[in-house]
C-alpha cells in the first residue's frame, strides 16, 4: 500500500461501520493481554492487568453463584450499544434469560441487565462518560464502575432520560446491596485489590 492509499484509506475511516472498524481491528497485530474497543468512535486498546481481572472474576463468581452456572454472562464480548459507533466490549454483562445471539452471532444489547466496568487510568473517562450515558440510554437496570486507584465502587440505577437517576458511592470492604434490582444479591467488595 503507498502513503497515498493509506491516507484515502484513513480520510474513510470516518464513515466505516463498526463491522468495518472491527474486521480491521482483527487483522491488526494486537500485542497479547489487550483489549480492544471502540467508544464514540474511537478506538482504544487497553493492557489487562491482574487486578483488573481478580475484580472481574469476583464479579463474574457473585453473578454464577446467584444465578447458577447456564446464567448468560460475558466478559469483553462486543456489544453495539446506542449513540455514535459505540462497539463495547464491557468488562462484565449478565444477560436475561431469554437472550439469544443475533444473525451476525452478537448479543443485543436490549438484553443486557447488568454492567460492570472497572477501570484502567488510561480509560476511565469513559467508564464515568460516554459509557454510563450509552448505558442510561440502553436502559441497563444496573451499572457499577469499580475504581480499584480510589478504592471504591459506583452503582448507578434507576436509567431515566438517557442518565442515570440514582448513584450510590460504595468503598471498597462494604458490601454492595444489590438486592431489589434485577441482580438482586449482595455484591462483596471486601477482596477487590486496589492498585
Amino acid at each position: 500500500m503507498t502513503v497515498l492509499e493509506d491516507r484515502i484509506e484513513m480520510a474513510d475511516a470516518d464513515t466505516m461501520g463498526l463491522d468495518e472498524w472491527f474486521e480491521r481491528l482483527e487483522r491488526m497485530p494486537v500485542p497479547e493481554g489487550f483489549r480492544v474497543e471502540i467508544v464514540g468512535g474511537n478506538v482504544y486498546m487497553t493492557p489487562q492487568r491482574n487486578t483488573h481481572w481478580q475484580i472481574i472474576r469476583r464479579i463474574l463468581r457473585a453473578l454464577e453463584n446467584r444465578f447458577g452456572e447456564d446464567a448468560i454472562l460475558c466478559s469483553d464480548v462486543r456489544i453495539d450499544f446506542p449513540g455514535h459507533k459505540n462497539g463495547f466490549c464491557p468488562d462484565v454483562v449478565k444477560l436475561s434469560d431469554s437472550a439469544e445471539e443475533d444473525d451476525r452471532g452478537r448479543w443485543r444489547y436490549q438484553d443486557v441487565e447488568f454492567a460492570a466496568e472497572v477501570i484502567s487510568a488510561g480509560t476511565a473517562p469513559n467508564d464515568y462518560g460516554p459509557k454510563k450515558t450509552a448505558y442510561a440510554v440502553a436502559e441497563i437496570p444496573v451499572y457499577i464502575v469499580v475504581d480499584p486507584y480510589q478504592g471504591r465502587c459506583y452503582v448507578y440505577t434507576d436509567p431515566k432520560d438517557s442518565d442515570y437517576a440514582t448513584m450510590t458511592r460504595v468503598e471498597f470492604g462494604t458490601d454492595i446491596d444489590l438486592t431489589g434490582t434485577v441482580v438482586d444479591l449482595v455484591l462483596k467488595t471486601d477482596k477487590f485489590p486496589r492498585d
